[in-house]
């Protein structure tokens, strides 16, 4: 299933993407946090009301399928070609730095940004369902309750001013994803996903998910060696190349521009910057 976070107006909905319409399932879960926590109970529910009408996609607005993830983890230098543009060598061990969870931001919303040095990135982003801890790589599948689309959002200068990223990873806006979460059971192989991002019309980042250094399974494995991974928490599994902070010259977004990230069978996320 497609599973949204919606509004027509009023307070956030929960619904199913079905075709180019939103199913409301009211009174099915408090919010999408509760629908993940006890989804094997619920999904039977859950798909007999998503045959029901539905409200055009284009009419309503879409949130952050999640409004405040308890935990946003993500990986940097993880594909080959952005490791190469960023001229250091291949990690021996997994780089993790936190999003802090005021950056969530909504598939479509406008994003901020307040310097001169803002950069793209798009990611496959993990859902994570059963989560726990310990979790080896053949438990790793069983511990993703699904997919969606994310953009980590960088301000370069905050980035490198210090060892530590988190600042310039947790500007406000900066963690847009969606535009819905896909239910694990509907990608079979998550790691064979065409991935792009385009700013105002121009390809910048293409590449595959099998390119992937450390694959999401590993990276499930690494993180729940260190910390429980709870229902809900979001994992930004790496970008490609192609981000602007690489090329000659340099090519940081600024007011006006429209960033598009899409992933195959995911979705797309799309949004224009605001100073």
């Amino acid at each position: 299933m497609k599973l949204a976070t919606f509004s027509t107006g009023g307070a956030p909905r929960l619904g199913a993407v079905v075709g180019d319409t939103v199913v409301p399932l009211d009174g099915l879960a408090a919010d999408m946090m509760d629908l993940i926590k006890r989804w094997d109970d619920l999904k039977p529910r859950a798909e007999q009301m998503a045959r029901g009408e539905g409200l055009l996609l284009a009419e309503v607005r879409l949130h952050a399928p999640i409004a405040r993830p308890g935990k946003i983890l993500a990986i940097g230098l993880n594909y080959a070609d952005h490791i190469a543009e960023s001229g250091v060598e291949t990690p021996a061990n997994q780089v993790w730095f936190c999003k802090h969870t005021t950056a969530v931001n909504g598939p479509f919303d406008p994003i901020e940004v307040p310097t001169a040095f803002c950069d793209y990135e798009v990611e496959l982003v993990a859902v994570i369902g059963a989560g726990g801890r310990h979790i080896g790589k053949d438990d790793a599948p069983a511990a993703v309750f699904g997919w969606c689309v994310g953009n980590d959002m960088t301000e370069r200068m905050w980035q490198h001013r210090t060892p530590q990223w988190m600042l310039g990873k947790s500007f406000d806006t900066h963690a847009p994803f969606g535009p819905w979460i896909v239910t694990a059971d509907e990608v079979a192989d998550p790691h064979a996903l065409e991935l792009t991002c385009d700013v105002n019309g121009e390809r910048r980042q293409a590449s595959n998910t099998r390119h992937l250094v450390f694959n999401v399974w590993e990276q499930i494995e690494h993180l729940s060696f260190a910390m429980t991974l709870e229902p809900g928490d979001l994992i930004f599994t790496g970008t490609p190349g192609g981000v602007g902070a690489a090329m000659n010259p340099r090519q940081f977004l600024k007011a006006g521009d429209v960033v598009r990230c899409e992933i195959e069978g995911l979705g797309a996320i799309e949004a224009t910057c605001q100073a």
